[in-house]
């Protein structure tokens, strides 16, 4: 049994157009028809560059409009040998034509501006516009608000703003969960790449700061090209920032993107991990395990303190019944020592008595001896030497003792002339008797 060729289907019935035509026979001719045209030169700011392992894929842009370009990964790395380094921001000229894929049953097709060489202009008027933008708000001191302001080390409140379906905020959770927080997370989710970015990032932030508690927030979203990250270099939203009175943290892209919001922000982290991490400022987990085993020896070391004092009191309580014994066995002592003392000083003060009473009784003895035998004696010889001179014996043996009237002895005769009137004192009895003239 032979099978029959499906029929051709009609076109819309009344139209005037051509076709119907396959699709794939369609977007051949477009892009033989694309690839026809006069291969050109095009000038315009270099973003959104992505590397694969055969082709670069990038975009040109100006004020009026943009295009995407595709170029051979072999020819993207020669035109660097000769141009040295290409960064997004860079004003090039691009040499090429346009390029089409039409795409099959599993992929999508797309149109690029097919690059076959490529030469550095300058910096761009993005990055200069930009920089023109950090500039003038560093001049304006907005630079330095956020970071004047305090920031909690354990907030009990968290704002994060970003993507709702983004991989930031399981980024961002993930992190708190693992610093072990438990606080309050409040959400404003906005778009974070495109024009209506920056306008609902900036009304997220202020409705977060409307709400009460929210002590710190977060703006988090992951790497990207220079064109994704644009809304983050928006005047209105980095003023907006500077102006809040709540600290905020971005992390915005990789380690080596820098928006101006990083710079107005009061902490610019690289990743969304980090700012979990700089918005929580310690682990509580580590905290809460420092905090119990810091009780734990605070409650070791008060029982011990409590045991020592509660031993020294008890020591101290039997202190003084324990002084008043050693008080006691001292003076006991004391009196036992001064006792046998005095009877040692009586005993010996009694021999020194005794043997002093009988020095003293022996000279007395020796004295009354003396006064008994030799005194008389001695008396003797001096009343025999005493009567040896006495005048009366002289007198007795003839002589005559001339005296004054007034009894004085004279001696010689020119006073017995003087005096005229004498006393002869005779050994029986005294004459008187006047001196005659010669």
């Amino acid at each position: 049994m032979s099978t029959l060729p499906a029929p051709a289907p009609t076109g819309i019935p009344g139209s005037a157009l051509k076709g119907p035509y396959a699709v794939g026979e369609y977007a051949a001719r477009l892009r033989d028809r694309l690839r026809a045209f006069t291969n050109v030169q095009l000038v315009g700011e270099l973003v959104n560059l992505r590397l694969s392992r055969a082709r670069v894929y990038f975009e040109l842009r100006d004020a009026a409009g943009a295009i995407p370009c595709a170029m051979w990964r072999n020819d993207w790395e020669a035109m660097l040998v000769r141009a040295g380094a290409v960064t997004e921001g860079m004003e090039v000229v691009v040499a090429g034509g346009c390029d089409y894929y039409p795409g099959s049953a599993t992929s999508s097709p797309g149109f690029s501006f097919a690059v076959s060489d490529l030469r550095v202009a300058g910096d761009g008027d993005l990055l200069a516009r930009i920089e023109r933008l950090r500039r003038q708000l560093h001049a304006e001191g907005l630079l330095e608000r956020q970071r004047r302001l305090p920031r909690p080390l354990l907030p009990r409140t968290i704002g994060v703003v970003t993507s709702e379906s983004g991989k930031a905020r399981d980024d961002v959770l993930a992190a708190l969960a693992r610093r072990g927080w438990a606080g309050r997370v409040v959400w404003g989710f906005a778009p974070v790449q495109d024009r209506h970015a920056a306008p609902a990032i900036a009304r997220a932030l202020q409705d977060l700061a409307a709400v009460g508690g929210v002590e710190v927030a977060i703006v988090a979203r992951g790497g990207g090209s220079l064109a994704d990250l644009l809304c983050f270099c928006d005047e209105t939203l980095c003023r907006t920032v500077a102006l809040l009175g709540v600290p905020v943290i971005a992390s915005v892209g990789h380690h080596t993107d820098r928006t101006v919001l990083d710079d107005v922000a009061a902490v610019s982290c690289s990743t969304p991990t980090h700012a979990a991490e700089a918005a929580v400022g310690i682990h509580c987990g580590q905290a809460r395990a420092e905090l119990a085993a810091a009780a734990a020896r605070l409650s070791d070391h008060g029982r011990r303190a409590v045991l020592g004092r509660a031993r020294t009191l008890a020591t101290l309580s039997r202190a003084p019944a324990e002084h008043l014994a050693r008080q006691r066995a001292r003076l006991h002592q004391l009196l036992r020592e001064t006792r046998a003392g005095a009877r040692r000083r009586v005993h010996d003060e009694r021999e020194r008595t005794a043997r002093r009473a009988l020095v003293v009784q022996r000279k007395a003895d020796a004295a009354a001896r003396d006064c008994r035998e030799r005194r008389p004696r001695e008396l003797e010889q001096l009343a025999l030497a005493l009567a040896g001179h006495d005048p009366q014996r002289t007198l007795e043996r003839g002589y005559v003792l001339a005296q004054s009237t007034a009894g004085e002895p004279i001696a010689t005769a020119a006073r017995a002339a003087q005096a005229r009137e004498l006393l002869l004192r005779f050994a029986d009895g005294t004459l008187a008797a006047r001196a005659g003239e010669q």
